[in-house]
């Protein structure tokens, strides 16, 4: 073979590297809902890829508001996403499905998880939270959103989850809710290397923001949006503005926020909701059984 032709060969073949690269930043930006539902139907060589484990990585099984009432068994979409990382996810992410018993899957398999996010998932207890933070001490990002959870959760993913250094609480803003110190103090008392915290719409107090900035020094981000018990001035609000590089004040805009951001009145509920999303495609009836509740078995695309 001359030199020519094995230069062509290689350069053919460093295409098809390039070619099966970009289609999985492709299969990764969709997330996990989007492959499952249409992208592992396009074509045989697309099928082949969605069982590749590195697409899997990153399991981002939210914005599924748009089929929560289908008939998709969102649960078995998980399970089977989770099955595919064969061990090599670090992300997961879910919204209005989740489980006790997903979480217990997830612990099954997966061994080192980084980033853990959970969206209006109403069905999981604390203690199955404290099991997950106790698994995961890698964890370095955790977001709960309007999700009923105690301080003792919290308390456990301080002690447990050392480098945690991103936290997200979302609650929706209540303009009169009832002061409550409890997350913030776990999160002061827990939690010293935080460098990014979000806590919209909680009640917080003054003194609660206070322990915040005590316990964790090294904060440079905090998000106050809706959290109206604090009283950002004087003091306060100095030391807010001279200790944390990108702050948010209660009041501030919060057209920037991803979920709905529209106020309650005097009390707060723990039954959070997620928004609307852009409905998906419809797909094959093939793939429509594959993924309903219903016991069928998808046959493979054949090379």
């Amino acid at each position: 073979m001359g030199s020519l032709e094995t230069d062509l060969i290689e350069e053919v073949r460093d295409w098809a590297d390039l070619q099966r690269d970009v289609l999985s930043l492709i299969f990764q930006k969709l997330g996990g809902m989007e492959v499952l539902l249409t992208a592992q139907g396009v074509c045989s060589s697309w099928n082949r890829l969605s069982y590749d484990p590195r697409i899997w990585r990153r399991i981002d099984m939210r914005n599924s508001a748009s089929i929560l009432d289908s008939e998709y068994d969102l649960e078995k979409m998980a399970r089977a996403a989770l099955d595919r990382s064969c061990g090599q996810c670090v992300e997961f992410s879910a919204e209005g499905f989740a489980s006790n018993e997903l979480l217990e899957y997830l612990m099954e398999k997966v061994s080192v998880l980084k980033c853990f996010c959970l969206v209006s998932c109403h069905g999981i207890s604390d203690d199955k939270l404290i099991e997950v933070a106790k698994k995961f001490p890698q964890l370095e990002e955790l977001e709960i959103t309007f999700c009923s959870f105690s301080k003792e959760v919290l308390e456990t993913v301080g002690q447990s989850c050392p480098q945690l250094k991103h936290l997200r609480l979302n609650r929706h803003g209540y303009k009169y809710g009832i002061e409550c110190d409890d997350e913030a103090l776990a999160i002061a008392g827990n939690m010293p290397e935080l460098r990014w915290l979000q806590l919209f719409g909680n009640n917080l107090s003054d003194d609660g923001l206070w322990a915040i900035l005590d316990g964790c020094p090294h904060l440079e981000s905090l998000d106050l949006r809706r959290c109206y018990n604090v009283n950002m001035a004087g003091k306060l609000q100095k030391r807010c503005m001279d200790q944390i590089r990108d702050l948010k004040f209660p009041n501030d805009s919060t057209d920037d926020y991803e979920f709905d951001a529209e106020l309650g009145g005097y009390v707060s509920y723990d039954e959070d909701y997620s928004s609307g999303f852009s409905e998906i495609d419809l797909l094959s009836a093939e793939m429509y059984y594959e993924l309903s509740d219903q016991e069928y078995d998808f046959s493979d695309y054949e090379s």
